[in-house]
């Protein structure tokens, strides 16, 4: 497991691919809770550690994620969370190119708890809630599955497959997610979480700020990526 920082209170690491970021119903495969738990483990000696979980990465979506390693600091960020002031950012590989190079969605979800499928829809109601993003479109290329775009991604809000839901629902189904309209089976869904920004939960002058970005599979098709730095943060309300 590669880790890019480490202190007492923290740990932010590489979720990789395939692996769940914790345990599901069945309790099978490799999981980032029991991942983190063992790494502590084999520094410190101490048995069952607290490890705290504060987001999430589908099982198909590898990169950076943060652990709390006290309640406290899994407490505080968390809050920060909710308040979004832990900057989330993103690769997404998907099929197509989106009508502008750069913008913001804004959409209405509703999770379809039985179906495992998030849908936009076009009015609130009942489990229905607001998802926003900030996207650039960092190149283009022809590939054996038709025409890929690389697109930068600010989430703005955390729901359930957003990224995934709002690019397809523009026609822009994301490399590999066959849940979601792509019909290229057999590849790894092309979205990565390449940079987490936030401040310490308890130094707060303190930022973390990590970043890695991508080199394998698809996303070598588009050589070098070189993300920006000034992606909008949420409109007001």
């Amino acid at each position: 497991m590669q880790v890019f920082y480490e202190d007492a209170d923290l740990i932010v690491c590489e979720k990789p691919v395939g692996v769940l970021s914790q345990p599901d119903v069945s309790g099978e495969g490799e999981h980032m809770l029991g991942l983190v738990a063992d790494r502590i483990t084999d520094a410190t000696g101490k048995r069952n550690p607290y490890v705290g979980l504060i987001h999430r990465l589908d099982r198909g979506v590898g990169g950076v994620m943060v652990f709390a390693k006290t309640p406290d600091a899994a407490s505080r960020l968390s809050v920060a969370v909710a308040e979004h002031r832990v900057t989330k950012q993103y690769l997404a590989i998907v099929h197509g190119t989106p009508d502008a190079p750069e913008g913001i969605w804004q959409d209405l979800l509703y999770k379809d708890s039985a179906k495992g499928k998030s849908f936009v829809v076009d009015r609130m109601r009942k489990g229905v809630k607001s998802a926003s993003l900030a996207y650039r479109l960092l190149g283009t290329v022809d590939s054996p599955h038709g025409t890929l775009s690389l697109l930068q991604i600010r989430l703005h809000t955390g729901r359930t497959h957003q990224i995934r839901v709002q690019c397809a629902s523009r026609g822009l189904p994301l490399l590999g997610d066959g849940k979601y309209g792509a019909r290229d089976h057999g590849c790894d869904i092309g979205l990565w979480s390449y940079r987490l920004t936030f401040a310490h939960p308890r130094r707060k002058r303190e930022t973390v700020d990590v970043c890695r970005i991508p080199t394998e599979g698809a996303f070598a098709l588009f050589g070098e990526i070189v993300p920006t730095d000034d992606l909008p943060a949420a409109p007001q309300a």
